[in-house]
């Protein structure tokens, strides 16, 4: 599969770690020559129950069995996407009520952008320096890292980039913003945590001003960081949510919540404001619905908090300089990039699967599913300490 991996599918980097999988299941991924690795990613934060979790595929082959794709989004009643959407509602503030459910977290991101616009009348979009959101157009435009976006230009024009944390950049968010649109944990940049109650002071400055404010929970939401959704760590709400990854426990998915006031302004003046085909599609919200309602139902949320204090009891090493992140939204941060390149490759090696993260080059990925075990943390722990130890008598 090697050469046609390379011959006949798009590449996204020069240099593909090119696994051939076999199999997957629990916290491992196992390769055509049956060797496992215990996977510290997730699919990159996607796989919140893990790899073929019981219930997750249960739900799927029920949905299966019944039908797949009928209609086009929002013109048929179908009960996984309307049981879905009411979980969502149960579990959020109640000024989060409505959901549209999209294809993918990026598109959730466009939906969200588009809503902002149409509520407010405004045109100009404020977004942060080092941000990630997805990589479609309105996304990148939104994506604060010109070298990624260079290339694509021109870009939804403007846009405006602050610094996060820093509330001396508050004042560029005025009478003209449409909306703010922040990670409530930076990904790409290193796994960022908001400090000093500054989501609470966006919230409160968009308020002042009449702008809206979206809170891009693609990563840290579905139970990741120890609470639910990442801002409920910080008494604040968003005006529009936008969650994917781990929502749908191994299957593309991505969603945006507000008031049914804000969400109703997409269906008219103009009627369509956002359509897609197969948002929302049975089977996807089957896999998503039993996804959340394992998440909500158990201790996996509180869980993860212990875990992370596991994390950080085991990873102690002259070359770990730091360890950011909230829950199982970790990043080990080493001196170099050389050194994340190569525990990241000998890791893989070893049978534990880590990675990088987009715009920290001496950050170390560390997302595994929720259900993770204690032994498993210890093991995959051992190895990276063992790694880092070879490194350092290297040096």
């Amino acid at each position: 599969m090697l050469d046609d991996f390379f011959k006949y599918q798009a590449q996204t980097s020069p240099h593909p770690l090119a696994m051939e999988i076999s199999h997957a299941k629990g916290s491992y991924i196992y390769d055509t020559n049956n060797k496992e690795y215990l996977d510290f990613v997730a699919g990159v934060s996607a796989c919140t129950l893990g790899h073929n979790h019981p219930k997750v595929v249960t739900a799927i082959k029920s949905q299966l069995d019944k039908y797949m794709h009928v209609m086009v989004y929002g013109e048929y009643i179908q009960k996984p996407a309307i049981e879905l959407a009411k979980l969502l509602a149960k579990n959020l503030p109640k000024s989060l009520e409505k959901t549209y459910l999209t294809n993918s977290g990026t598109e959730a991101i466009e939906g969200a952008l588009k809503l902002a616009k149409r509520a407010t009348g405004r045109s100009e979009i404020i977004a942060a320096n080092k941000a990630y959101h997805g990589n479609t157009m309105g996304a990148m435009s939104v994506m604060g890292f010109e070298e990624r976006k260079q290339a694509f230009r021109p870009l939804l024009p403007n846009i405006k980039f602050i610094n996060f944390n820093k509330e001396l950049d508050l004042k560029h968010i005025t009478s003209k913003t449409a909306c703010v649109i922040l990670e409530t944990i930076q990904g790409g940049a290193g796994f960022i945590v908001p400090s000093n109650n500054y989501l609470q002071k966006v919230q409160k400055r968009c308020n002042e001003v009449g702008a809206l404010l979206i809170f891009d929970e693609i990563q840290p939401g579905i139970g990741r960081t120890g609470k639910l959704f990442g801002f409920q760590h910080y008494n604040c709400t968003p005006d529009i949510l936008v969650t994917g990854k781990g929502l749908g426990g191994g299957m593309p998915i991505g969603a945006f919540t507000a008031s049914a006031e804000l969400m109703d302004l997409l269906s008219d003046n103009p009627k369509l404001g956002h359509i897609t085909t197969f948002g929302g599609h049975p089977v996807i919200a089957a896999s998503a619905l039993a996804t959340l309602q394992e998440v909500t139902a158990g201790n996996l949320i509180e869980q993860a908090l212990e875990k992370e204090q596991l994390f950080k009891k085991l990873l102690v090493h002259p070359l770990i300089k730091d360890i950011r992140g909230k829950g199982l939204m970790l990043a080990i941060i080493t001196p170099s990039k050389t050194i994340t390149n190569t525990l990241i490759l000998k890791c893989k090696d070893a049978g534990l699967i880590l990675f990088w993260l987009l715009f920290e080059p001496k950050a170390v990925r560390i997302t595994p599913p929720l259900t993770i075990s204690n032994k498993e943390i210890t093991k995959g722990c051992n190895i990276i300490i063992k790694i880092l130890d070879d490194i350092l008598q290297e040096k």
